[in-house]
């Protein structure tokens, strides 16, 4: 009987200590192999060609030159996956999320403050394997210029009073982005769980905020819901909603994780499914795992608009292919044909 080959690994960084803590544990995974370290993009380039790996480690600040240089040109000669492990200082979270959109899969936090060495050892595993499942694009997309895209069509005076929830994980920064930007402003409230670590996740709201012309903020908690504005699940919180009047009010909370993730996208979507019923649309798309399945299984059973990603525009199929299979997902679409239905099912008259 042939032994299933194991996922290859070429860790990034200048620190020794953090090459040492990520080989180690990804090095004590039955499945998974660390065929090398290096310490600057320079040496990474030479092993990525002697060793071949499967999957990339990258720090964003290093010597020599920095992480999202050596991501463009990784991008442009020889693609590959790649997950950048970055801290949590704020200009290090911002040249994160712009990795995601130089094409990066992924983005982990180096332990410090709430994120530790334990979340580091459940995490960066299992992101490690979702990544080697990954679809890297043949080009990356055209950045969209700051609040002067195109949007699709206006919903202006016709808006069903609903919320549209949205959720996604590995590849899901990329995508989420793609929805929002092609949506126009007033859109019904949106709330959206997408699998990332603290801090990183106000970086992405405003990130998003800067490109869309939807209004995008990271959640606090106690806000209530009101149309043209997306909220963003913070980091290693759950995102809820209940009842405030005649509205809807976002509640945050620290209950355990779901699926392995809080944020989970099948908390959002139960909660936007017990506090809405029908008057909600939910989008799940591209990651790894099960998370929002059962939710948006329930949010249909309650009567919700639900929508799956297609295989063929994931990144990695897991978590829309398991909604479908539960028969969670009343259409099936691409990438760019969420936004347009998004829009239509948003109208009183489609």
């Amino acid at each position: 009987m042939t032994q299933e080959r194991r996922t290859r690994v070429l860790v990034v960084d200048d620190s020794a200590i953090v090459r040492k803590v990520l080989s180690d544990i990804l090095s004590a995974q039955p499945d998974l192999e660390v065929v090398g370290t290096a310490p600057d993009p320079y040496v990474a380039r030479d092993k990525i060609l002697a060793l071949a790996p499967d999957v990339l480690t990258l720090d964003i600040e290093m010597p020599r030159m920095d992480g999202l240089t050596f991501l463009r040109r990784i991008m442009r000669f020889h693609p590959l996956p790649v997950i950048v492990i970055s801290s949590l200082a704020q200009s290090s979270t911002k040249s994160a999320m712009e990795a995601l959109t130089e094409g990066a899969v992924d983005v982990l936090a180096k332990p410090g403050g709430p994120y530790s060495v334990g979340d580091l050892k459940e995490d960066l595993p299992r992101r490690v394997r979702a990544a080697a499942r990954s679809r890297m694009p043949a080009a990356r997309p055209t950045p969209l210029p700051a609040k002067t895209h195109a949007a699709i069509g206006d919903p202006r005076g016709a808006l069903r009073q609903m919320v549209i929830a949205l959720g996604a994980s590995t590849g899901g920064t990329q995508a989420i982005e793609r929805v929002l930007t092609a949506l126009p402003a007033g859109m019904p409230p949106i709330v959206v769980t997408q699998h990332i670590p603290p801090v990183f996740s106000a970086a992405f709201a405003e990130r998003l905020n800067k490109v869309c012309a939807l209004e995008v903020r990271e959640a606090k908690g106690g806000e209530v819901l009101s149309p043209g504005v997306a909220w963003i699940a913070p980091g290693d919180r759950h995102l809820l909603l209940d009842r405030a009047g005649a509205g809807w009010r976002i509640r945050l909370d620290d209950s355990p994780k779901v699926c392995y993730q809080r944020p989970s996208v099948d908390v959002m979507f139960k909660s936007v499914s017990a506090a809405l019923g029908q008057a909600a649309l939910g989008v799940l798309m591209t990651g790894m795992g099960s998370d929002g399945a059962e939710g948006l299984l329930a949010m249909r059973k309650n009567g919700a608009e639900t929508i799956a990603q297609d295989e063929a525009s994931c990144v990695v199929f897991g978590m829309p292919r398991e909604a479908i299979r539960m028969g969670a997902a009343g259409q099936v679409l691409s990438l760019d044909a969420i936004a347009p239905m998004v829009l239509k099912k948003s109208r009183v008259t489609q």
